[in-house]
């Protein structure tokens, strides 16, 4: 009997530690979270809450602060950035097991344009208008960064900017809401891939929230203010699309709105973000950003600047010291209410759970994978693709592109031709064998020429000065020439953050150098290398042949060779207009019309426009050309009266009439003439890139329904409301064509 009942109690106990253990396997991650949460004090808590920088320099400065590691023994650091490198982050990782509950670290990183392989910039992608090839381009951007230990990027920057002088305007997709959400929605998938917890996946951070793009001036960091509706309908819709897709962070802006920082703006925060949108990720604070509430006016101190900052909704504060220094004693005062911290630890945990780092903290840190992404052959390859995608070709008069490869005589002339680094542009990282990895637009060229064909080159001048002792160097090197490729632009750090710029026109003698150049008669193809909008209005009255490069990345040489030279034909399409001059900006495509509209660029009596300069970009936003032609015929319509429930179909049959295969971006615009708020001239409603060979003609249809009419109204209700339409196909922004329909509740 007893025999039976030992038995029978092993079997109990056997089957009770089978379900415990079962049940912990089965647990939900926020049950998991709230079981590692009980087990943390305040300090332990408040230390989640805390980023520094790494003691290693990649995207940002170095910063020293005493002993990290200790602090990282004591759970006094949940985050850390700039560190990267299975080595390094191992290091760390291993130390923060050390701390009492062996919370794994999480290590972010500014990748915006790829790891290790560079990418185009943000802004040139989106001139590709191709939002798979820009989701692959952040997919193989996460593979690489996340081979090398990194769990986080602080990308995609989803702003909308409608002012060049900004200099983060090259960081994210332009100026028109629309596109802007594909793309933000593309990038996000793209980082993320299959779900956060895969190896080759790192969560990806929208920002900057919320309208950063809109400072005052175009002057970085500075304060927006703008109503609610247009902070509705312009700002926030790209943030909305990255909410949707799943981003796992947000990170908040430098930026007061309408005279609240957005560290501290409850609106943003918990109102929209966290309520509205029902976004379960964390919110980080920009570098320093809460501490800065006191420069702002806003915070006496980081004591108050810690209160405000979380009681409003920011979970992480990245590097301003205010969470790990203050929020302890706040809480004791119950200034900030110990829910607030719970909920955003609780965060912050959920995200290393669901990136695998409480089962596996060390997951990220695998050499042998970090080793097979190091100089993957496929990554570079598409670095190549993407960038062809990229270029825009702005002008091409006499067909003079593409040239032949049969050419004798090539000169080479420029301070770009043979720059290195430069083609990786701002926010890229510095590795020791760039110079090798890196195709100069020298070798791009001299790679794709055989023998027969003998290059020229000469500087001319230097990017940024007023020396002009180079230009009769390569004026003599110009007249040796059967054509001339002059490569102008930015220096690589004349864009970017806290590059604002007054004066956008092209820097230093440049456009003098290619003023001396065109006086020699030969033919001349500019190339222009930046990270936003420039002016030059010389170049574009007088030069036969302009491409836009902005900066390619890794494999800019051969990309731009691939153009000239015809094997690939351009098909970008701009993504921002080009304004005339400085005093135009902003100048987009979405205005409203105004009770006094002018006419057309030569009408100024009385109407809103310029007495000394025409209305309209010297470069319209959707602008690019190829080396074909294409045709559009007339606009066909399934009806042109509907009802709420009615779809409508909008169709044109494009032609490629040119001598050449190429792509074509059919762009779809819609304009609502009347109602309760005034309406743009114009809103991108939808696009198709299509491909036709010379001689073939593509039917290409839209759908239009009444989710594409919706707006907010004055009550910030957003809704459509019946009357007459305009729907607008073409070619870019200013080359439609016009049908009008009528849509009735």
């Amino acid at each position: 009997m007893k025999r039976y009942f030992f038995k029978n109690l092993c079997l109990l106990f056997f089957i009770t530690a089978q379900v415990i253990f079962c049940t912990a396997q089965t647990k939900s991650i926020d049950q998991k979270v709230d079981s590692v949460l009980k087990l943390m004090t305040l300090d332990e808590k408040i230390g989640q809450m805390n980023q520094y920088n790494g003691d290693w320099q990649a995207t940002g400065p170095i910063t020293k602060d005493g002993d990290k590691q200790t602090q990282i023994r004591e759970g006094k650091i949940g985050s850390m950035l700039n560190v990267t490198g299975v080595d390094h982050t191992r290091t760390l990782q291993e130390i923060a097991m050390q701390s009492r509950l062996k919370i794994p670290l999480l290590f972010g990183q500014d990748v915006i344009h790829g790891y290790r392989t560079t990418f185009p910039l943000p802004l040139a992608e989106a001139a590709s208008w191709d939002l798979q090839a820009i989701e692959k381009s952040a997919r193989i951007a996460a593979t690489e960064a996340a081979a090398a230990g990194v769990h986080w990027t602080f990308a995609p920057m989803v702003d909308i900017a409608r002012d060049p002088r900004w200099g983060r305007v090259m960081e994210g997709a332009g100026e028109d809401t629309y596109l802007g959400s594909l793309i933000a929605t593309a990038r996000v998938k793209g980082f993320q891939g299959k779900g956060l917890g895969n190896t080759d996946a790192v969560m990806a951070c929208a920002k900057h929230f919320a309208a950063y793009g809109a400072a005052v001036g175009g002057r970085d960091y500075n304060s927006v203010d703008m109503s609610l509706r247009q902070l509705y309908e312009v700002y926030l819709p790209p943030f909305k699309a990255a909410a949707d897709a799943g981003a796992a962070t947000f990170m908040n802006s430098f930026n007061d709105l309408n005279g609240i920082p957005a560290t501290a703006n409850k609106l943003l925060q918990r109102d929209i973000l966290k309520g509205q949108w029902n976004f379960k990720g964390f919110v980080v604070s920009d570098w320093g950003s809460v501490g800065e509430m006191i420069n702002h006016g806003y915070a006496k101190n980081n004591y108050e600047a810690a209160m405000l900052a979380a009681n409003a909704g920011s979970d992480m504060d990245m590097e301003s010291r205010s969470y790990i220094k203050n929020l302890n004693t706040l809480v004791k005062e119950g200034k900030v209410k110990t829910a607030v911290i719970d909920e955003a630890v609780k965060r912050i945990l959920k995200k290393k759970f669901e990136m695998g780092l409480f089962s596996d903290p060390y997951k990220f840190c695998n050499e042998e994978r970090e080793k097979q992404q190091w100089n993957n052959a496929d990554n570079i390859s598409f670095s190549r693709e993407i960038a062809k995608k990229s270029i825009v070709l702005l002008k091409n008069e006499h067909q003079l592109l593409p040239l032949s490869k049969q050419t004798k005589n090539i000169a080479m002339i420029g301070p770009l031709v043979k720059a290195v680094r430069d083609n990786l542009g701002f926010w890229s990282y510095s590795w020791p064998d760039d110079t090798a990895r890196i195709v100069t637009l020298w070798n791009g060229v001299q790679n794709k020429l055989n023998n027969t064909s003998n290059l020229l080159y000469a500087k001319g001048c230097n990017i940024n000065d007023n020396n002009k002792d180079g230009f009769d160097e390569a004026i003599a090197v110009a007249k040796q020439a059967d054509v001339v490729v002059l490569s102008v632009g930015e220096a690589p750090d004349m864009t970017g953050e806290a590059k604002s710029r007054s004066n956008l026109h092209l820097p230093g003698v440049q456009e003098d150098l290619i003023k001396a150049i065109m006086a020699t008669g030969k033919p001349v193809v500019v190339l222009i290398s930046a990270g936003r909008p420039l002016v030059f209005n010389w170049t574009a009255d007088n030069v036969p042949a302009i491409v836009y490069t902005w900066w390619l990345g890794t494999q800019a040489g051969n990309a731009i060779a691939d153009v000239l030279f015809g094997d690939y034909n351009p098909s970008g399409r701009l993504p921002i207009s080009f304004p005339r001059t400085e005093g135009q900006v902003p100048v987009y495509y979405n205005h409203y019309n105004t009770g006094r509209p002018a006419k057309n660029d030569s009408d100024v009596n009385y109407v809103s426009a310029y007495t000394d300069l025409v209305n309209s970009p010297r470069f319209a936003f959707g602008y690019g050309l190829s080396f074909t032609k294409f045709d559009y015929s007339t606009i066909k319509l399934s009806k042109t009266k509907l009802t709420a429930t009615d779809k409508l179909e909008a169709s044109v049959i494009v032609t490629n009439a040119g001598n050449y295969d190429g792509e074509e971006v059919v762009q779809l615009y819609i304009r609502d003439m009347f109602g309760s708020v005034v309406r743009p001239v114009k809103e991108l409603k939808g696009f198709q890139k299509i491909f036709l060979q010379k001689g073939a003609s593509k039917e290409v249809k839209f759908i239009i329904s009444t989710n594409d009419l919706k707006f907010y109204n004055n009550e910030l209700k957003y809704d459509w409301e019946a009357g007459d339409f305009q729907i607008m196909i073409g070619s870019n922004a200013m080359q439609l064509q016009k049908a009008a329909v009528e849509w009735a509740k």
